[in-house]
């Protein structure tokens, strides 16, 4: 069955399937080419007649990722220019008084779209909420820099899709009022950015952070680098007119290569620390504007602080680099040495500590502890810190439960939570979550979500520095004070 809402630019048309409302593949901006290349996103021209809305919209430009990933992480877009478009799963298209849920996918600022098995928000539309999934421009399309008033691209589309929403949901039965971000690592690190940005004031009223929080970033220095790095590779002048002008396939093929000679180079001298410490030639940019300083240093000002915020890690979220390539029992104890090094923390120390957490642990998985550590839940904690100060709320949980897959060597790994957030257990979710993953457990999760997007209290008590409380969702999920404060401690030093 059909159905044709009418919306700021025109008429689409959509489907309606066991009682929920979806639409595929509508434009929020223009299409970023031509013109519009490597420039912020510009609004939509309206269109006559009735847009088709029943299958998803292209993905921005971006790598194929490398192998084993290419398997693991199925896709269901493929490229094209119309990309800025979104995709919406609503209950009900009469009054305006559901709950929104806008989920900004991750890929490490080089990957990502809205269109994915495990992003289908028919299970949220089910539960009540309007569930909204966004494209966004990723490497050099979105997060290109050269000093010239540009800055932030990626970013700046997903603000313009808040900003559609804010202006079009209502038809879809969405409350504009109550608008809830949600995202997993590089889209969460979006939010952590969203956070503290005055253009994105307004458009959101509470936010869940997934493995990801307000970093990384990058200074204007070390992204205009990267921007001429980029010119030299493609061999044009570091402008945003000449390299807009070259062909698309060019233009991946050299971040491609500027990506393989920083694996085989990490000079900090050459990439800078943000890009050595983050391998991530693509991040968010403190360009003075759209990014005026540094997020975390916003947020510590108050920025933000009048949305409610959830933010959570994974117990293993390395362990998806490492084990899936086959790696983790290769480490040598020199590399975990240089790790820990480059992290600031001091060698010996380091590794008792974490020794004695870990014990019969080899060296690979004392990497993929550390830089679960490392990169993703230690710098969670002063975001967490800093807004539980503020008066709304905030909350921490953990993901815990370990993947059967490779082994039973996944663990509880980056991106792990996804299908269970989405109760989209058996999209697809079978290489990297087994052919038997807890249902209950997708359950409670779920359940949570919609709770917090619903009235912003998930269920558990809220994170306060006294006790850190935090929820461990696992087969037996239970809210713990302060878990693993060995750890948070050590990382004081280099916090």
């Amino acid at each position: 069955m059909n159905v044709v809402v009418k919306i700021r630019e025109g008429e689409v048309r959509g489907c309606v399937a066991d009682g929920v409302n979806t639409f595929k593949g509508i434009p929020f901006a223009a299409p970023p080419f031509g013109a519009n290349r490597l420039r912020p996103p510009q609004r939509v021209a309206p269109w006559r007649g009735v847009r088709e809305a029943v299958i998803y919209g292209p993905r921005a430009p971006q790598l194929p990722y490398s192998p084993p990933f290419d398997v693991l992480l199925p896709e269901l877009a493929v490229a094209g220019e119309d990309c800025l478009n979104l995709n919406i799963w609503s209950p009900d298209l009469g009054a305006p008084s559901r709950p929104v849920m806008v989920w900004i996918s991750g890929g490490a600022f080089e990957h990502g779209t809205g269109a994915g098995l495990w992003y289908d928000g028919s299970r949220f539309a089910r539960d009540g909420i309007v569930c909204v999934t966004i494209n966004y421009r990723v490497g050099a399309d979105g997060f290109l820099y050269l000093g010239d008033g540009d800055a932030n691209c990626g970013l700046l589309d997903q603000v313009a899709a808040l900003k559609w929403v804010q202006e079009n949901i209502a038809t879809f039965g969405g409350d504009p009022g109550n608008v809830t971000v949600f995202g997993e690592s590089a889209g969460a690190m979006s939010i952590g950015s969203l956070l503290s940005m005055p253009r994105a004031q307004g458009l959101f009223r509470r936010a869940i952070l997934q493995s990801g929080a307000d970093h990384p970033v990058m200074s204007a220095a070390t992204a205009r680098r990267v921007g001429q790095y980029l010119a030299g590779k493609l061999g044009v002048e570091a402008t945003r007119e000449a390299i807009a002008k070259v062909p698309l396939d060019r233009m991946l093929q050299a971040q491609a290569e500027l990506n393989a000679d920083l694996a085989a180079r990490r000079d900090l001298q050459r990439w800078g620390e943000e890009v050595v410490v983050a391998m991530m030639l693509w991040q968010p940019v403190i360009d003075g504007d759209v990014i005026p300083t540094r997020p975390i240093d916003r947020i510590v000002a108050g920025a933000g602080a009048h949305i409610d915020v959830m933010v959570g890690t994974n117990t293993d979220e390395w362990r998806f680099f490492l084990v899936p390539k086959g790696v983790i029992g290769h480490i040598a104890d020199e590399v975990l040495a240089g790790a820990i090094a480059a992290y600031g923390l001091p060698v010996e120390t380091t590794l008792v500590a974490y020794r004695a957490a870990y014990p019969n642990a080899s060296a690979g998985d004392l990497l993929a502890a550390i830089q679960s550590d490392g990169y993703i839940r230690i710098p969670a904690l002063p975001l967490a810190d800093a807004h539980a100060k503020s008066a709304s709320a905030t909350y921490m949980y953990e993901f815990a439960w370990r993947s059967p897959q490779f082994n039973g060597l996944l663990g509880a790994c980056h991106g792990g939570e996804i299908p269970f957030v989405f109760d989209t257990i058996g999209n697809e979710t079978e290489a990297l979550w087994g052919t038997d993953p807890p249902q209950q457990l997708a359950d409670t999760m779920h359940a949570a979500w919609v709770s917090f997007a619903t009235n912003g209290d998930p269920g558990w008590p809220q994170y306060e520095l006294g006790r850190r409380l935090t929820m461990r969702f696992d087969t037996t999920s239970q809210v713990l004070d302060d878990p693993r404060s060995m750890e948070r401690k050590l990382w004081e030093v280099v916090r």
